[in-house]
Formats: C-alpha cells, structure tokens, sequence
C-alpha cells in the first residue's frame, strides 16, 4: 500500500458553482468536490479516464471552510480517498476510484 498523498483545497463564496446551489444557504456541490479529486487523483490519466467506484458525502462544505483531501493507492490498484474538515477533522467524504489504462 502507497503512503497517503494529500492536498487543501477551499472554495470562497464567488465561485461561480455555488450561485443556484442553494441560494441563501450555499454549499460546495458535490459534482466539484469530485472534479478536484479526479484532477488531483488521476493525473495523467486522461488518455484511460477515471471510474469512481463509491462515494458518500458525510458532511457538508461550506464557501471558507478549508477542507483537507487526502488519497492512496491500495494494493488492488483501487484508489481510497477521503476529505476532512480542517479544524474538527470531520469526515466530509469517502470514497474510491480506479484509473484505467488505455
């Protein structure tokens, strides 16, 4: 098994995805939150594309809150990754994802 690789990501309020999701009460789409975890994850992988195989949003994101992605290799080749709240270390995501090869 890799050792985790990790990243931060944080989103302000002007991001332009968080405009009809949801008014008065914004939070970080889920379909983003992803975006970034197969960009940071699949790196290099755009001839073969990525399968997410599981995921499941625990906690909510709000604009501001930093939120702290982390992600390895298991020995099946499947990739683990998870993001938690910085602060509270709160589980906001998990799930996993294959790279496949061209």
């Amino acid at each position: 098994m890799s050792v985790w690789q990790a990243m931060e990501l944080c989103f302000g309020g002007e991001h332009p995805a968080l405009a009809g999701h949801f008014p008065g009460n914004p939070i970080v789409p889920g379909a983003l939150l992803l975006d970034c975890v197969v960009a940071a994850v699949g790196q290099g992988a755009a001839d073969g594309g990525v399968v997410i195989r599981s995921v499941k949003f625990l906690h909510p994101l709000r604009p501001g809150e930093k939120l702290d992605l982390r992600w390895r290799a298991l020995a099946s080749g499947v990739i683990r990754f998870e993001g938690r709240l910085a602060g509270d270390g709160g589980l906001a995501l998990t799930g996993t994802l294959e790279i496949c090869r061209p």
